[in-house]
């Protein structure tokens, strides 16, 4: 006789969102495939490589009234049981009445060890599906390298992998940034 191990059931983002409205502000909190997966604090080292790619995206987004955010979810209304924190997003419009973005032109996520397989396989697929979504960018910490996954108006994606002596290029924010910026006061 053989036994079968049962799943809770996946969480869906409504639910996910009731459960952690009453965790304290310095939780961070994503749901990942129905799992709701608490977030480790980030490394200095990966914190200034966000600050830093925070600088360049808003000041590309400001000259066209968007704006560079961190600590935003991300949802798709068609993917019931995902909402991704990314270390960066740049999005257009309205303020948000609550912290997840449906409309996301660029996401960036900062490659962590523990992270690494999920950003570059899961994330990554989630995130291509977003109809809005331009650039997805995947920066690693550890050596000058950034993988530019982007698309125009189509639905199929380009990948580029870029080094300290590029730029990635971000038409749809009306620029680019240096390869080299993202590291500005970090020893490789």
């Amino acid at each position: 006789m053989s036994l079968a191990l049962r799943r809770a059931p996946r969480m869906r983002v409504a639910e996910f969102i009731e459960t952690i409205r009453d965790r304290p502000d310095e939780e961070r909190w994503e749901l990942l495939d129905g799992e709701a997966v608490m977030m480790a604090p980030s490394s200095e080292r990966h914190n200034q490589i966000a600050m830093n790619l925070g600088r360049q995206l808003a000041a590309l987004a400001d000259r066209l009234g968007c704006r560079a955010l961190s600590g935003m979810g991300v949802r798709n209304d068609f993917i019931d049981d995902f909402a991704p924190i990314p270390d960066m997003i740049v999005r257009c419009g309205p303020l948000l009445p609550d912290g997840y973005a449906r409309d996301p032109l660029v996401v960036a996520e900062v490659l962590s060890p523990s992270t690494m397989h999920k950003d570059r396989g899961r994330k990554a697929e989630f995130y291509q599906s977003l109809q809005t979504l331009r650039a997805y960018l995947i920066i690693y910490q550890d050596e000058a390298r950034v993988e530019v996954w982007s698309r125009g108006n189509g639905p199929d994606w380009a990948l580029r992998v870029l080094g300290r002596d590029d730029a990635i290029p971000l038409p749809d924010l009306g620029g680019e940034i240096p390869v080299a910026a993202l590291y500005n006061g970090i020893p490789l």
